[in-house]
This record gives C-alpha cells, sequence and structure tokens, in this order.
C-alpha cells in the first residue's frame, strides 16, 4: 500500500494522526477556509483525502516558520483565488524575516538586561531584591 492510498478516505481523527495534528486545529482551519471543507459519506461522515493531508502539512509547517495565517492564505493563493508568483512569495516572505529579525534583535536586548539585572541579584534571601527593583523602576514613566 502506498503512501498515498494510506492517506484516502481519512476520518478527521485518521488526519490528525496522519499530520500530527490536533483535531480541534483541523476544525479551526477549516473554519477559517485554510482547509477546504472535506466531502461526506452518504451517512454523513467526513471523508478526507491525501490533498487535504498534504495541504494540512503545508499549513503546520508554515505555521512553524511563524507565518501568520493571512500570509498562509496569501502564500496558497486563497486570497484572490489565483496561485502567487514566485515574486509575490518572495516578496512576503522576506516581509516575514524582517518581522522575526526585528523580534530576534528585541529578544537579544531583553537578554541583556535580564542578564545585568540577574547577576546584580544575591539570590539570598533578603527582602532587598534588585530584579524586583529594576523591574518596578522600569514602570515608572
Amino acid at each position: 500500500m502506498t503512501d498515498h492510498e494510506r492517506e484516502s478516505d481519512l476520518t478527521r481523527g485518521d488526519l490528525a494522526r496522519a499530520t500530527g495534528c490536533n483535531i480541534e486545529t483541523i476544525r479551526y482551519y477549516e473554519k477559517t477556509g485554510l482547509l477546504p471543507d472535506p466531502p461526506r459519506t452518504d451517512a454523513g461522515y467526513r471523508v478526507y483525502s491525501a490533498a487535504h493531508a498534504t495541504r494540512l502539512r503545508f499549513i503546520l509547517r508554515a505555521r512553524e516558520l511563524g507565518f501568520s495565517m493571512e500570509d498562509i492564505r496569501g502564500l496558497m493563493g486563497l486570497g484572490d483565488g489565483a496561485a502567487p508568483t514566485c515574486a509575490e512569495v518572495k516578496e512576503r516572505t522576506e516581509r516575514h524575516l524582517a518581522d522575526v529579525r526585528a523580534r530576534i534583535a528585541d529578544l537579544r536586548r531583553i537578554e541583556a538586561v535580564l542578564a545585568a539585572t540577574a547577576s546584580r541579584c544575591s539570590g539570598a534571601e533578603v527582602p532587598d531584591c534588585p530584579v524586583l527593583d529594576a523591574i518596578s523602576n522600569s514602570a515608572d514613566p
């Protein structure tokens, strides 16, 4: 049996196991339109296909890379119904990369402040704490 055959006629639970995705997350992606509604059997059961599994893996990987839901929608061409060009994907990716780099810079700044503040703390069982003082003083306008 091929992977494609194993991913045909999947229940939502099967799809969740095949992709490592939570069932509630699958429902959410269906509700938001990122994952198309699957056809139903005569008895009303949802039947997912290999295409659903492939698309869900794409969504999950894009989320792992930090793309927003709207970015993923654009990457999949869901906004206007047209597949995005490589240039459009590159522009979206570079914009996301700039955001990631800005967050990394912010985290490095936070790390430096926390390290400097923690180094002033003795860790002793005393009421005065330089960490709490630094947090309190930074809250002043």
